[in-house]
């Protein structure tokens, strides 16, 4: 499935004009932060959506063409934000509220004040804007799409940081996914300050002091 411009026009046929795509990446990840993005699509964008060609649900691409897609957003689009919560706040949160929290950072990060949010599969009450959740909205909205790629390429980034700082666990590998690799390290090291210790697998090791894991 291609994402188009059909939701981006809906809302536009209604009146708005700056519409924001909202996705995260990194939602059911054992560590790191959740990232969240928003992109407002330019005119250039709007008026001829190819200049987007091959822009899709980040999950469906590789990391070179997430990378190289994610120069071409930028360079394309009227406005982006990011939000970033940390493993202790979606501890404190939980995952979904966490997420919603990510989200609303990354509309409040944009340049502009949108007028209508289309959003992959949640709604952010918190947030008073007319909003459109989408289920598998990153396979329908080409905003959506963007924002995803621009959230996923963002928390790869930051966990290539961790890896650098945690060189035992090979986060710049499975980016804190639960993998068998994942679990040995956290098995052999126990656990960084980084891991999300409501998530269950981490459970058995949570009492483990985070000083073992560096």
């Amino acid at each position: 499935m291609t994402p188009t411009l059909a939701e981006e026009q809906a809302l536009q046929a209604r009146g708005y004009q700056v519409i924001a795509g909202v996705d995260e990446a990194g939602r059911g990840c054992w560590a790191g932060p959740v990232v969240a993005a928003a992109v407002v699509l330019g005119d250039s964008v709007l008026n001829d959506p190819t200049v987007l060609a091959g822009v899709n649900d980040s999950k469906q691409l590789t990391a070179a063409q997430r990378t190289r897609y994610a120069d071409t957003i930028r360079a394309q689009v009227g406005g982006i934000g990011v939000g970033v919560v940390p493993a202790f706040l979606i501890d404190s949160f939980g995952i979904v509220e966490a997420t919603r929290l990510a989200m609303e950072l990354a509309v409040l990060d944009l340049p502009m004040l949108p007028d209508a949010l289309l959003i992959d599969a949640l709604r952010l009450p918190a947030c008073a804007l007319p909003q459109r959740d989408l289920i598998r909205g990153d396979s329908l909205s080409l905003s959506i799409a963007a924002a995803s790629i621009i959230a996923k390429t963002m928390r790869d980034r930051l966990m290539q940081q961790l890896a650098r700082a945690y060189p035992r666990f090979g986060f710049g590998q499975h980016k804190g996914y639960g993998t068998a690799a994942h679990m040995a390290a956290i098995a052999a090291h126990g656990l960084t300050p980084h891991h999300r210790r409501s998530f269950r697998p981490m459970w058995p090791t949570h009492h483990m002091e985070a000083s073992h894991a560096t």
